[in-house]
């Protein structure tokens, strides 16, 4: 049974399924929440009965949802890198606010946020704007959770279509080797055979300077990103995580890809003369300036094509790289470093599948490690003792 509190202290009760509910009225509506244990849920009754104390949902109550992402938008920006600051005012001004702008920020619930979803869905837009738009209100509303302005977020655990990962397509060795001999003697021979290598992003190949190799060592610290913004041109940013800030030891064949191309790079701003910008890019554009992705991808699919070899993307060449150090048996924790990602189970989750196709291996291996060989043994005659 409830245990009811007197002046509005809100209750506390233990539904029949075994979680728990606490429950507290504000302006004459009730606010719930569900845990797991009584005591998950009495912390929350205590703050939010400290943020009523403390005026909470008063200008919750006022505001519209359209001030209120207007205002959150100028303050999330200074957090965020800048072309995720160009995504996220876009799905703000062109999907939010033309479609939940005039609901007060106190009255949106999460039939209405849902509601919002399935109207985008039937507008024709793709599952990736969907959770795109759902990313970005969820995390406005987060900080008006905390600001005190709303009770609870009302778009947690919504509904979203499912998101169908894009086919993963990779080059098997036979396939790399004719690329690499499609590639040699190109301008980007570097770059694509630094692709295949070491499954870096295209973002950070562009961002690499000289100053990030080290000769005598063979190593390259990544620790920057192009990043290009539609009608803004480009700007340098870190790597989007802090996993993505790593060494990468190279091969000496690699070091020697990247002395040719050194030197050929040193003949290219000569020619270029004035007209060279330096920004000491190991893969810059034909003046210096970080390199545009159009003109890779164009590149790209002529190479493809001259070699005989199927449209791939780009970013396919990381996978391809982890495909190839995962099925030579370089393990799973050393290829999650070289490619950045925060932790090797990230790594398994996307290229887990690689693994069932090792498996006839694995098992021919520990056949042989188990048999009993089967010894004969002689018998031999003990003459008898004199």
């Amino acid at each position: 049974m409830a245990k009811k509190r007197s002046n509005n202290q809100g209750s506390i009760s233990k539904r029949p399924s075994g979680t728990w509910r606490a429950q507290v009225s504000i302006n004459g509506e009730r606010v719930n929440f569900s845990a797991k244990t009584r005591a998950e849920c009495q912390i929350w009754l205590n703050r939010t009965l400290e943020q009523i104390d403390n005026g909470a949902d008063l200008l919750g109550s006022q505001i519209t949802l359209e001030e209120y992402l207007k205002s959150w938008l100028e303050t999330a920006k200074v957090a965020i890198r800048p072309k995720t600051a160009v995504q996220y005012e876009h799905i703000v001004r062109a999907k939010l606010i033309p479609n939940l702008g005039n609901i007060k920020l106190r009255e949106l619930r999460l039939d209405r946020v849902e509601k919002f979803y399935a109207q985008l869905k039937s507008a024709g837009f793709g599952t990736r704007t969907i959770r795109l738009s759902h990313g970005v209100l969820h995390r406005a509303m987060e900080r008006a959770v905390r600001l005190d302005l709303i009770m609870r977020n009302p778009a947690h655990g919504a509904t979203l279509p499912s998101l169908v990962q894009q086919e993963m397509k990779i080059f098997d060795e036979e396939q790399i080797t004719r690329f690499l001999v499609a590639v040699n003697g190109t301008r980007n021979e570097a770059l694509y055979h630094l692709a295949v290598t070491t499954g870096m992003r295209q973002g950070e190949l562009f961002g690499l300077k000289w100053s990030d190799l080290k000769w005598s060592s063979g190593t390259l610290h990544v620790q920057r990103q192009v990043q290009h913004i539609h009608g803004q041109g480009w700007s340098f940013c870190e790597p989007k995580t802090r996993a993505g800030r790593r060494l990468i030891k190279l091969g000496e064949a690699t070091l020697q890809v990247l002395r040719k191309h050194q030197e050929k790079q040193q003949i290219e701003k000569l020619v270029t003369g004035e007209r060279w910008k330096e920004y000491e890019l190991i893969f810059p554009s034909s003046i210096g300036t970080p390199m545009d992705p159009n003109n890779l991808h164009v590149d790209f699919n002529r190479l493809l094509d001259h070699a005989g070899l199927p449209r791939i993307r780009f970013h396919d060449l990381r996978h391809t790289a982890a495909s190839l150090m995962l099925n030579h048996s370089i393990p799973v924790i050393v290829v999650s470093k070289i490619l950045g990602h925060s932790k090797p189970s990230i790594t398994l989750d996307i290229y887990g599948h690689l693994f069932n196709e090792m498996q006839d291996e694995a098992s021919r291996i520990i056949d042989e490690l188990v048999t009993p060989i089967q010894i004969q043994i002689s018998q031999i005659k003990v003459s008898p003792s004199n």
